[in-house]
């Protein structure tokens, strides 16, 4: 296998995907930027609160569904799914764009809009995150993921800072519908790939299993301790809406300034997908490592005197984040049984935004009482905790030894074994899907196996 950052690129309909992914992410982040920008500046006089209500209902059907949206990702062909839900959201981006042209866009209207938004992107997350793997080879799966993330925050770089000129310019309206017509570039994508070139998987049949995901899951300490700290991270440290457009406002910039800072945030971002692309194989450790990394980042944002210092400390910012989710979403997809993965990645969605309606509230009503500062204050001492649950479950987990030749060195085994509680193997599912036993992590160097 090649050692090369971009070596996923080498399959057709991964060339394809990623191309078509960086269009529609472009538009998303628009509509992202857009969204915010009406709620805090048209719809309210500022009130970071009603945009973390906003938040909260985009956020939330993808923790409410998670049980069907996991079993869908695995049930049905992802390829057309991720049609589907994508069409929808052309509309959706459609009708969001004509209601604010014309004026009649009221803040009720909006939160009914984010609601729906939410519903189609807990169908649309799963499907999409899992389809990664159908694209590519196993051994190449986190270098995917990886490279997907990249796309994500290439689009993160320019998408934000496109849409704050063009609200300068022609106003929030036209944002929404260049956003609609961005979609065309993903269900372009879908159309012209090669479906016999897709990566098989088991295939589930029935219906009575939606519940193996979390099962699966709840025996995997490894998988539960990163589950717990992408739930603090997604709750309190990633509203990044809510403290950029608070913060811009503090600073005194307008809607191109908030842009600016959501472009600043992603070049961090993009920096941390790259470097992850050039890994082998993701690991735990890291995870815990990049969340300290982001705690620091942010106390660090928390405090700057001026808009430009701001800006920098949004680099590492966005820098660990993505390293942490990024390395997180790899371990998940390579070490999980292939007839599980889209459960077990709804159920990472629905941790890692389901989070935002717990948190976006809380971080956006800490933001209107005391100011954005204490409100990224709040986001730094939740990555802290989190990376003090994995360090804390990483020594009790018995992986740290003694160096065995430097006396004050320590050394963290990852290659121990995921023991995993047989189970009989349900009438329900292919030959292929043998109980679930203990799953090997590959050492350095080594894809992990397949199942």
């Amino acid at each position: 296998m090649s050692s090369s950052m971009f070596r996923s690129f080498a399959v057709f309909n991964y060339r394809v995907w990623f191309i078509g992914a960086v269009v529609s992410n472009i538009g998303a982040w628009m509509q992202s930027t857009a969204q915010s920008w009406v709620v805090l500046t048209q719809l309210t006089d500022g009130d970071a609160g009603a945009m973390g209500v906003t938040m909260a209902l985009q956020f939330a059907p993808p923790l409410l569904l998670v049980g069907v949206t996991g079993w869908v990702a695995d049930r049905f062909d992802r390829r057309r799914l991720i049609m589907v839900t994508q069409t929808v959201m052309l509309l959706l981006a459609v009708a969001l764009g004509i209601l604010v042209l014309t004026g009649v866009m009221t803040l009720p209207l909006m939160y009914g809009f984010a609601l729906a938004l939410g519903v189609v992107t807990a169908f649309d997350n799963p499907a999409r995150q899992a389809f990664v793997s159908d694209l590519v080879a196993r051994e190449n799966a986190s270098n995917a993921v990886a490279l997907n993330a990249a796309s994500f925050n290439t689009a993160r770089l320019i998408g934000p800072a496109v849409a704050g000129v063009l609200i300068v310019l022609i106003g929030s309206g036209w944002v929404f519908l260049v956003n609609a017509f961005t979609f065309v570039g993903m269900l372009a994508a879908l159309a012209i790939m090669r479906p016999h070139e897709l990566v098989p998987r088991p295939k589930m049949r029935g219906s009575s299993r939606l519940a193996d995901g979390i099962r699966y899951v709840g025996k995997r300490g490894d998988l539960v301790v990163i589950f717990v700290m992408v739930f603090l991270l997604g709750a309190f440290g990633m509203n990044f809406p809510i403290f950029a457009s608070t913060m811009a406002l503090e600073f005194g910039q307008g809607a191109d300034g908030f842009g600016l800072l959501s472009s600043v945030l992603a070049i961090g971002s993009l920096t941390g997908a790259l470097l992850a692309a050039r890994r082998e194989r993701a690991r735990l450790r890291l995870v815990v490592v990049a969340a300290g990394g982001f705690g620091v980042a942010m106390l660090a944002s928390s405090i700057a005197p001026s808009y430009l210092l701001y800006a920098v400390t949004l680099v590492f910012v966005g820098f660990s984040v993505v390293t942490m989710l990024t390395t997180a979403n790899g371990y998940v997809q390579t070490t999980t049984d292939p007839a599980l993965r889209g459960r077990v990645l709804a159920l990472y969605m629905a941790i890692l935004l389901g989070g935002t309606p717990v948190g976006a509230p809380v971080v956006g009503w800490i933001a209107s009482e005391w100011g954005p500062r204490a409100a990224i204050l709040v986001a730094a001492i939740a990555a802290l905790v989190a990376c003090g649950i994995g360090v804390t479950w990483t020594l009790l987990s018995g992986r740290v030894h003694r160096h065995e030749s430097r006396r004050f060195a320590l050394t963290l085994d990852e290659t121990r074994p995921i023991e995993v509680v047989p189970e009989p193997v349900p009438e329900e599912f292919s030959d292929e899907v043998a109980g679930t036993t203990a799953i090997p992590l590959p050492r350095s160097g080594e894809s992990a196996p397949h199942r």
